[in-house]
Parts: structure tokens; C-alpha cells; sequence
């Protein structure tokens, strides 16, 4: 008899439950419901909660494309796929090339491999929208995991061109670059000149620096060997280095360096280089790390930067900070690019007080402990063509402390090419 009496007080506040829903969800319209639903999904993340409330919203609603949109990302993200791809398609059907419901139909057939229906979905939708950022980087994501590398390419190039703000666009074109062509080589010449005002041994023996680089992309990142060949002083000098910029974390990448040279005249005997690079939100990046220089002393400097993406423009401001036996030196360097289209595509202009140790015709200026002051400026251009190859052009003045309280103008001029194969 008890047992009896639990079962039917028990299907009864079952019946008052589902009473008490039905009139909970007419107390509401699907807009509200709707609200709900996103509530309950991203900021509870309640997924249940945001079906129910989703469903509820389509029975007064059923064509209302927004809330079954949301409802089949719901399912994407729990793995539900042929009900998420029933919710998509629904859509598709009632308004053809619909874009959110083309990014969302696209996203859930790349993220379980299957590409080409990916690439159909996504193709449907530019025909509506061919303007669409997201639908475009979608596609060179799509056909770069395709490795159809030259159809990525000009899509990620021409999003690039259209909208050169868009981060994720540029990114995926250097990802395109070291995916079909993870190999680069590099020949540069650095010129440095010293008007009058220099001792004759400088302006009348010119600086000369040619570097040749071999770089390979590898699932860690790029790994880079250098030869460097300087004549300095009237003395000449081979540097070897080895750089390599791993990817350590989501959203955190490293550059490392070292290199050895056989004449401290004209190169440090050893050099090391470490950077943490750190990515922010809003497009913002930070950098923190050290170099270590050899002469016939050790020099440790330490270096913070910040930058910052906004529409075409990159900007970075730099410091390099070295501790002494009384103070602490520094240096800072603001640079600017802006971008004509792809990552090798950009005007450069700098201009800073102090040394950098990453430029090699400032490394001298660190043998002895007095640190000679300098300001400089600089203009530049990177430019690939036809794809595989990249040309750089740059020049700055520099108007350097060559000993104590002793001033002259310096002129240093860079032309780099790079192959990509």
C-alpha cells in the first residue's frame, strides 16, 4: 500500500512539473527564450538547460534561423553531429547559402575530417556571400588541410589585401607558406659607413657584413643555421649561428640563439639569445628574454617589448636594459610597419636611442664597460614576388658615440633576398 502511495505522488509531481514547464516557457516569447538559452550555455555552461530552453523557443518559433543555428552549435560542441547537422541543414534548406548557418554546417564538417563536404558547405555560402571574411578564412583553412596549397594561398592572399587588420587571416598565410614550403634560403649584405668625423681607420674602411641562412619549418617551429662573414677594422671573421623559434604552449613561442665566431675583433666569440613571446588578447603581444655576449668579457642584457596590431599597422616598442657596476643602461626602439597585404608585404619605419645586440653592426659597442650613446632612424621595405620569393630593402642613420663625448654620423644600408622552396 505505501509503495502504491509513493508511485502516485510521484507521477503527480511529475505531471505538476511538466505542467508548471509548459506554462513557464508560455509566460515567455522565443526571443526571451532564446536569451535564456545563450545565458544558460555561456555563462552556466549548462548545455542541457540551453537544449531545453532552445527547443521550447523553436515550438512558438520553428523557422526562427538564429535559435536553430545555436541550437546545432550546442549539439557541436557535444558531439551530437547528425542532430547538429539535421539543425544546419533545416536552415540550408529554407534559406539557401544562409552564412551563419554556412560557417556553422562548415566548421562541424571540418572539425570531424571530412574536408570536402567542409569545402561544399563553405563554397554554397560564398556564392551568397562571396565578401565574407570568415566564409574566406574558412576555405583557406579547409583547402590548406587539403593541401591544395595554391588554392589556400591566393584565398588567405586576397582576404589579406581586403582586410590587412585581420590577424587570423595573416597568420594563416604564414602557416600556408610553412606548409608548402618548409624550406628557405637567405643571402644579405649590411653596409655600414662612417663620414669624417669618425678616426680615418672607420671612414675609410666601410663595414661589411653578408650573412647566408638555411631555415627549415618542423612541427616544432623553425630551425635556422647562419653563416656570417664580417670585415671590420681591417680585420675579417666567420660567425656560425643557430636560431630556432619553437612553439612551446598555445599562445606562447620561443626564440633561442647561439653562435660562436674565431675573432673577437669583428664578432663576440660566443652569443646567446632567449625570448619568451607571450600572445594577448586584442592583438596585443609580449616579449621578455636576455642575450648574452662574449668579447674578452661577458656583457648579460635583458629585453621587454610589447606590440600591438591595429588595422594595417604593427606597432613595437623596445628596451633593452644592461647592468652596470654603478647604473643600469638602456635603450629603446618604437617600430612601425604597416602592412600592403601579406606578411612579407610592409613599409618599416624605427626610430630609438641606444643599442640593440640583435643587430650585428652594433654588437661592437659593447666591448667595454662605458656604454656610447646613440639615436637612430630607419626606413625599410619587405616585398615578396611571386610567392616564393622576398626582397627587403632598408637604410638608417645613426648618429653614434664612437668614444666618450666623441660624436660622428654612421650610415647603415641592408639588401636581404630569400628563396622559399
Amino acid at each position: 500500500m505505501t509503495r502504491i502511495i509513493t508511485i502516485t505522488i510521484t507521477l503527480f509531481v511529475l505531471v505538476l512539473q511538466g505542467a508548471s514547464l509548459k506554462v513557464y516557457a508560455q509566460d515567455y516569447t522565443s526571443d526571451e527564450l532564446f536569451q535564456m538559452a545563450r545565458k544558460a550555455a555561456f555563462d552556466d555552461d549548462d548545455y542541457p538547460k540551453a537544449i531545453s530552453l532552445s527547443k521550447q523557443a523553436l515550438e512558438m518559433s520553428p523557422d526562427y534561423s538564429d535559435i536553430r543555428i545555436f541550437l546545432g552549435r550546442i549539439y557541436t560542441w557535444t558531439d551530437r553531429v547528425e542532430e547538429a547537422r539535421e539543425a544546419f541543414q533545416y536552415v540550408l534548406e529554407r534559406y539557401p547559402g544562409h552564412e551563419d548557418a554556412s560557417m556553422a554546417i562548415t566548421d562541424l564538417e571540418y572539425w570531424n575530417d571530412n574536408n570536402q563536404k567542409a569545402l561544399e558547405y563553405c563554397n554554397n555560402g560564398l556564392a551568397e556571400h562571396p565578401e565574407s571574411e570568415e566564409l574566406l578564412l574558412k576555405k583557406a583553412k579547409i583547402l590548406n588541410n587539403m593541401k591544395r596549397f595554391d588554392e589556400a594561398y591566393q584565398v588567405a592572399e586576397g582576404l589579406t589585401e581586403r582586410h590587412p587588420d585581420n590577424q587570423d587571416a595573416r597568420s594563416l598565410l604564414r602557416t600556408i607558406r610553412y606548409d608548402s614550403a618548409v624550406n628557405k634560403v637567405s643571402v644579405s649584405h649590411d653596409f655600414s659607413w662612417f663620414n669624417q668625423e669618425y678616426p680615418n681607420h672607420l671612414h675609410e674602411s666601410p663595414w661589411h657584413i653578408v650573412g647566408v641562412d638555411y631555415s627549415r619549418y618542423t612541427k616544432i617551429g623553425s630551425v635556422i643555421g647562419r653563416v656570417n662573414w664580417g670585415d671590420r677594422f681591417g680585420n675579417s671573421a666567420f660567425q656560425y649561428e643557430m636560431d630556432a623559434y619553437p612553439y612551446l604552449a598555445k599562445g606562447v613561442n620561443a626564440y633561442m640563439n647561439v653562435g660562436f665566431s674565431d675573432r673577437s675583433a669583428v664578432f663576440p666569440r660566443f652569443r646567446a639569445g632567449l625570448s619568451l613571446y607571450f600572445s594577448l588578447p586584442k592583438s596585443f603581444e609580449a616579449e621578455a628574454g636576455a642575450r648574452f655576449l662574449h668579447f674578452s668579457g661577458n656583457t648579460w642584457i635583458y629585453v621587454a617589448s610589447a606590440s600591438k596590431y591595429y588595422k594595417s599597422f604593427w606597432f613595437n616598442l623596445k628596451t633593452y636594459l644592461v647592468p652596470g657596476s654603478q647604473d643600469i643602461s638602456h635603450s629603446y626602439t618604437m617600430t612601425t610597419r604597416y602592412y600592403l597585404g601579406g606578411a612579407d608585404d610592409y613599409f618599416k619605419f624605427s626610430f630609438g636611442y641606444g643599442l640593440s645586440p640583435d643587430e650585428a653592426f652594433s654588437e661592437q659597442n659593447y666591448l667595454s664597460d662605458y656604454r656610447l650613446k646613440s639615436a637612430h632612424v630607419g626606413l625599410g621595405l619587405r616585398k615578396s614576388i611571386k610567392r616564393f620569393n622576398v626582397i627587403g630593402l632598408s637604410a638608417s642613420f645613426i648618429r653614434q658615440e664612437y668614444e666618450k663625448d666623441q660624436k660622428g654620423n654612421q650610415l647603415n644600408t641592408s639588401v636581404t633576398y630569400i628563396r622559399k622552396f
